[in-house]
């Protein structure tokens, strides 16, 4: 199985440390969807002669059935672990166990799931990974076994982009943290639906569209969708253009299941001015261009004109504000945010399709995503 830069390691200690800390749960709920999942990923087979030979059936699949299910004390998470071959697994196949292991399906009760998940987040802690809750399913919280120290820890819960101007906004329902655009509405939009482990792609991106304009035909909805977005870039920054539309020419039909790429996304909103709480209160109020991928993975494209680093009217290097610039990339790293950055430069000339969609090529690779 090819590695899976999407999920953390669990090195050999730890995952010997996990399986004593889930000695203290029950190893599963339902024994028929735990059989599914053992059997789904791991190589455990009966023996198809035993009965006809009238001998004892000593393969995997009849040990685990005669000591795990049906007599559960007899064998320990541990050697449960060693006899499947969990801890010579490859990490992704391992993660994919774990979180197996803390679904609906395998534990129905909601108590015993939570224990599940507690108990082992205390062991999987300490080599910085965590199964985090990303979404619902059936009911359930669904988890994933991420990094703590890559994704974000929060699910985006209202995404404020394609806005050249400051949204002038309130709060509809503080406590729901449900938001309204008091004027102009027209000018910026407001995802708010739920966005689940999978990220956000622009396939649902535009059955939001869709939803929102009532537009019924698909082709006609990304036409509009796509040129809504494309319209509010800069006038002023052609390099932004550039990287825009290198997205959608490079990647052609495969872009509806590939992350959506969202233009002029507001990360902090103040509703006091600059001049009332000072110009550096909020380092930087909004993102050139984020992409929110499966596992939680937030990323951040910045196209660094002049206005980044120096005076646009002097032509001057202005430290102040190149300094301005790294601590906000600091704070978004901190936050859980990849950033990467072009200089308007690169997005020039004839290379500038080229660097665009390099980017975008091993960004994708490095998270396993295809297209």
């Amino acid at each position: 199985m090819p590695a899976d830069d999407r999920c953390p390691a669990i090195p050999l200690r730890f995952r010997r440390e996990l399986a004593r800390s889930l000695q203290q749960v029950p190893l599963y709920g339902d024994a028929r969807r735990f059989n599914d999942l053992l059997q789904k990923l791991w190589i455990i087979e009966y023996d198809p002669w035993a009965s006809l030979l009238e001998r004892q059936d000593n393969s995997l699949a009849a040990e685990i059935d005669r000591h795990v299910f049906r007599n559960p004390d007899d064998w320990s998470v541990d050697y449960l672990f060693e006899q499947i071959g969990a801890y010579d697994a490859p990490d992704p196949r391992f993660v994919r166990f774990i979180e197996g292991m803390a679904t609906g399906e395998v534990r129905p009760d909601i108590a015993d799931l939570q224990d599940f998940v507690e108990c082992a987040n205390r062991a999987l802690n300490q080599c910085g990974a965590q199964l985090r809750e990303t979404g619902i399913k059936a009911g359930y919280p669904e988890y994933s076994l991420v990094s703590l120290y890559g994704p974000s820890n929060e699910r985006p819960k209202n995404i404020i982009f394609a806005s050249a101007c400051k949204p002038d906004l309130r709060f509809r329902d503080a406590l729901n943290n449900d938001i309204e655009i008091v004027t102009n509405a027209d000018e910026v939009l407001v995802y708010d639906r739920p966005i689940g482990n999978d990220g956000l792609s622009w396939q649902a991106l535009q059955a939001w569209w869709s939803e929102q304009q009532g537009i019924d035909n698909d082709d006609d909805a990304k036409r509009s969708l796509y040129r809504r977005l494309k319209s509010i870039l800069p006038d002023d920054s052609p390099p932004q253009h550039r990287l825009f539309v290198s997205f959608f020419k490079a990647f052609g039909k495969a872009v509806p299941h590939l992350p959506a790429l969202l233009p002029e996304v507001w990360l902090h909103w103040d509703p006091q001015t600059v001049r009332e709480r000072g110009a550096d209160a909020l380092l930087r109020f909004r993102m050139d261009f984020l992409l929110l991928l499966p596992h939680g993975i937030r990323v951040v494209i910045e196209v660094d004109g002049m206005h980044h680093y120096g005076d646009p009217d002097t032509r001057q290097a202005d430290p102040h504000r190149y300094a301005q610039m790294v601590a906000g990339d600091r704070e978004l790293k901190f936050s859980g945010y990849e950033v990467y950055r072009f200089g308007a430069a690169e997005l020039l000339g004839d290379h500038a399709e080229a660097s665009a969609v390099s980017l975008f090529h091993k960004l994708f690779r490095r998270y396993n995503l295809t297209w």
